[in-house]
């Protein structure tokens, strides 16, 4: 049977319906060109300044820039280009980044257990630091819940904990993106600033993403980051090898996540937090080797998914040692 054709949402938007692939993408682009036709230049830049910060050197081009998924390998090495000129004029320092693709038969799978998690937060510090946050912010894509044994009820889990650790009464579920099967946060974005790539990792295009917040409000586990500010960082503390739709420094107004480092993991290694864990209780691996670790775990582990009853299928497990 052939599928539906989509119509036009009758806005001029460029689309053709929902999910109707790269194609019949909401244009951005085209929306606000038309726009800044109307108003015309300045009056548009004038309009725009609450949400972009302009300044005399950022052009309306650059601020429409194409979406990531359209960009030809030349639009994308003048991209990062910029991006890295953009940081050594911002910081001062100098960064490289690359645009890592997924590997063939690979679809990433992280599992926590939670019977050995001391509640350290190392691996909160450690993804902080990785992932290139604003330091005054003390941002992390990695909360820590401090729960009470017998319970999971993570609504009345504690982050803000303040003591040494671990107490005997508790026990720590350090929660971040589930990279979900079916990711809620990439049905609502209206302009697809962000998706799932075929190795299971659901991605932004900070250049894309309006700062509407819908992904935020969708998310069941509060694993998405919105950028109130400019990000500071003091320039010896840039970490310098960055990823294009991972840990490159944000702009101010924009939504980020975790990405499962996948600067780092689709080239071999491992995530920052894994790698902070004092105690072992972070395993990270591909759900389609079945002599990984990660299957290892799922094979011989009782182990369990966040909010399981609302069908977003995380690639994000726990389990306790019985």
């Amino acid at each position: 049977m052939s599928e539906e054709k989509k119509e036009p949402c009758g806005s001029n938007c460029g689309c053709h319906g929902s999910n109707a692939g790269k194609e019949g993408m909401f244009n951005r682009r085209n929306l606000l060109k038309g726009a800044g036709a109307t108003l015309g230049v300045a009056a548009f830049a004038k309009a725009m300044a609450p949400l972009t910060e302009w300044k005399e050197t950022t052009s309306v081009d650059e601020f429409l820039q194409t979406h990531y998924r359209e960009l030809d390998k030349e639009q994308l090495a003048e991209v990062i280009a910029r991006l890295e000129k953009e940081t050594r004029e911002n910081y001062d320092a100098e960064v490289s980044i690359s645009d890592i693709k997924p590997q063939k038969g690979v679809k990433f799978g992280y599992a926590l257990n939670l019977s050995i998690c001391v509640g350290c937060r190392r691996c909160a510090k450690a993804c902080h630091e990785e992932n290139n946050h604003d330091r005054a912010s003390g941002n992390s894509y990695i909360r820590v819940l401090e729960m009470s044994k017998g319970s999971m009820d993570m609504e009345h889990g504690n982050a803000d904990y303040n003591h040494p650790v671990p107490r005997d009464d508790k026990f720590y579920m350090p929660v971040q993106c589930q990279q979900c099967e079916n990711p809620p946060c990439v049905d609502v974005c209206p302009v697809e600033a962000t998706w799932k790539e075929n190795d299971g990792i659901v991605v932004v295009d900070y250049n894309w993403c309006i700062g509407c917040r819908y992904c935020e409000a969708a998310c069941p586990y509060h694993a998405r980051r919105f950028n109130w500010t400019k990000p500071e960082i003091p320039k010896e503390e840039i970490n310098p090898e960055q990823g294009y739709l991972s840990n490159r420094i944000r702009p101010q107004g924009v939504m980020e996540k975790c990405t499962f480092c996948l600067h780092r993991t689709r080239k071999g290694k491992l995530p920052a937090c894994l790698e902070a864990c004092p105690t072992g209780a972070r395993v990270f691996g591909n759900l389609l080797d079945p002599k990984s670790e990660i299957r290892t775990v799922l094979a011989n582990k009782r182990v369990f998914v966040l909010k399981e009853e609302l069908g977003t299928k995380p690639n994000f497990f726990y389990f306790f040692d019985e």
